[in-house]
């Protein structure tokens, strides 16, 4: 691991990015573009899963695992892809890149369609997780996600552009400059999208004309804002990249490539090789598709069980394994250079972070941080830590989740990013192309 004092870490120059950096982070917006809700993202996934030859499988049917094998199961919004190694047996470990599918914004509400003065048509919407309030205003979002039919039929859903949360102009509010933007989360966030006869709003039968279903036949939904600009490079020699939900579909990108770009390659190593990518992760996890629900833990033990494996092997099997829980993380801020760890400084171009935290916020210990340090080595990849300034708590991944659950040696990485959680994030475009090529060679150890 670079040691990383606050001079020690170099971003490149942007003649210094290479074009396979360059063609990741392109797929990396395309795959964005693809996903507006967690439901799109692990659709997309276990398409190009089974585009590559995995085999889709159901869980309410049996399930023919077998060595040499690559399969993919979807969980409304999580998915899990995973290859069988030709020597498999009862007590075969598991490599596991675990990410996170879904990003904070807004969720409509029941009752959506409402009216507001001015012949607006509006959107009643809930705040999801803890996003960055302001950076949502004056963008064109749209809705995305999926419709539920009174048959049990699911239909994803994504209109394009269709909303905007306006802002108050700086006529009706000269001190906003001066006092700060305050937003009431109920008052002040709720989106337009139409302007006249209010008996013609109802934007339950917008979707429902999206998917080409009767709006009647509407059982239940599942939808969220999203935002609609494209994903960029730009800059001094295009080596930053700018995009929604970065956080952290950067990650589940990162994860799926690298299983694929494997199971290409046509190697085949020891363990079973597999990429997990969880809903709900910006609430907490606790959902029968999130890291703390079961859905791991099912799969793991169809798997072993399909393998030969009893109890015993099976916890043979999950003390050999390792899980790598890769999110996004905090690059030095140069506004705000003070809110960060005066000796652990990561840098946008920097390499991957290996995540720290003394109260195991991150699942990191020190024979996880060697796995990926070697891992690094292995695939000439610069590495940085994160740790929080003592008086700016840090946040949480799926990582202490899943090693709770399941006891499986875990540990935390991912790319340093600007803006967290704002509507529109900020990387380089070589990080998600370091973070992949380190999380290929955490497979092939």
């Amino acid at each position: 691991m670079t040691d990383q004092n606050p001079t020690s870490a170099q971003s490149p120059s942007a003649s210094q990015v290479p074009e396979a950096a360059r063609r990741h982070t392109e797929d990396l917006g395309t795959f964005v573009t693809a996903s507006p809700s967690s439901y799109h993202a692990a659709a997309e996934a276990a398409r190009r899963a089974e585009a590559a030859g995995f085999t889709r499988l159901t869980e309410d049917a049996a399930w023919d695992v077998a060595p040499g094998g690559r399969y993919v199961v979807v969980r409304d919004g999580s998915v899990i892809a995973f290859t069988v190694p030709d020597a498999a047996g009862p007590a075969t470990p598991f490599t596991i890149l675990g990410a996170h599918t879904d990003s904070t914004g807004f969720k409509l509400k029941p009752k959506p369609t409402t009216h507001g003065p001015g012949g607006w048509w509006q959107v009643g919407v809930e705040v999801y997780g803890g996003p960055l309030l302001n950076s949502w205003l004056d963008r064109e979002l749209e809705l995305a996600g999926r419709l539920v039919t009174l048959d049990g039929t699911e239909h994803l859903v994504r209109t394009g552009p269709m909303l905007r949360i306006p802002q108050l102009a700086i006529h009706l509010d000269r001190g906003v400059n001066d006092n700060g933007l305050t937003l009431d989360r109920q008052r002040h966030t709720q989106p337009v999208w139409g302007l006249g006869d209010t008996e013609s709003a109802d934007v339950l039968a917008a979707l429902a004309a999206d998917a080409g279903i009767d709006p009647a036949t509407v059982g239940g939904y599942d939808v969220v804002l999203a935002e609609t600009q494209p994903a960029r490079a730009f800059g001094a020699g295009q080596a930053l990249f700018a995009s929604a939900r970065l956080d952290n579909l950067l990650s589940t990108h990162a994860g799926l490539t690298a299983l694929l770009a494997r199971a290409a390659s046509g190697a085949s190593g020891t363990g079973v090789e597999m990429f997990a990518a969880f809903d709900h992760e910006e609430i907490g996890s606790a959902s029968r598709s999130g890291a703390a629900g079961p859905f791991l833990q099912d799969v793991l033990v169809r798997v072993s069980t399909a393998l030969g494996a009893g109890p015993q092997e099976q916890a043979q099997a999950f003390a050999a394994s390792l899980h790598v829980s890769s999110d996004v993380g905090h690059a030095v801020h140069p506004n705000y250079a003070e809110r960060h760890d005066p000796a652990n400084r990561p840098v946008a171009g920097g390499g991957p972070i290996l995540k720290i935290n003394a109260g195991q916020r991150y699942a990191t210990d020190a024979h996880g941080a060697a796995v990926w340090a070697a891992a690094c080595a292995t695939a000439g990849v610069p590495t940085q830590e994160f740790v929080s300034n003592n008086a700016v708590p840090c946040g949480s991944t799926i990582g202490p989740i899943s090693a709770t659950r399941l006891g499986i040696r875990t540990v935390d990485v991912g790319v340093p990013i600007l803006s967290m959680h704002s509507a529109r994030e900020l990387t380089a475009v070589v990080d998600p192309w370091y973070l992949t090529r380190a999380m290929e060679a955490v497979l092939a150890r």
